[in-house]
């Protein structure tokens, strides 16, 4: 076996390394984990991913640990506050795209009952399909956006190369 080209030779506690053997591929249940990928691929846009990973527990700590319910209520002022936290990515867009989301996936799971119920509803492997979708429900989602956060969910293939040892279709709750 072995592993995905981007991170065969990075030591076991580097965070790329981390990321890939523990979340990278593998579905996730609950509903504020998702989302809270979902935050992170909208606000890698145009970034590293280094970046987005180094952050990722400023991102949980401004964003009341991705709870959707909390996030769909933030208000302008509130918008404003994380327009000055240093600890995440400063774009007054990507922010008012997450809070316009949170509502968008509250309207999900009212007709599914969650998001990841919608997203298990949905019958296609194909991307270009995906993006139309994530487009017509989502803001601030692009192709590479929807493209990565559906392989960080092992929801299209591709995540890891064959003979990766780790399991792309296991789902967690977190």
């Amino acid at each position: 076996m072995t592993y995905c080209e981007y991170c065969r030779k990075l030591p076991l506690d580097n965070i790329h390394r981390i990321y890939h053997d523990t979340k990278y591929g593998v579905k996730i249940s609950d509903d504020d984990e998702l989302f809270g990928r979902l935050i992170l691929e909208i606000n890698q846009a145009g970034l590293s991913w280094d970046i987005i990973l180094k952050r990722e527990e400023q991102f949980r700590q401004a964003f009341d640990n991705f709870n959707i319910d909390r996030i769909a209520q933030y208000t302008p002022s509130v918008i404003d506050q994380l327009m000055t936290n240093e600890g995440i990515i400063r774009h007054r867009k990507k922010i008012e795209a997450v809070v316009y989301n949170a509502n968008q996936v509250i309207a999900l799971r009212k007709e599914h009952g969650t998001f990841f119920a919608w997203l298990e509803s949905i019958e296609t492997k194909n991307t270009e399909e995906w993006v139309k979708l994530f487009k017509k429900n989502f803001k601030f989602v692009g192709t590479e956006i929807v493209k990565e956060f559906l392989f960080s969910l092992g929801i299209i293939e591709g995540a890891h190369e064959e003979g990766c040892p780790i399991l792309t279709h296991k789902t967690i709750t977190i």
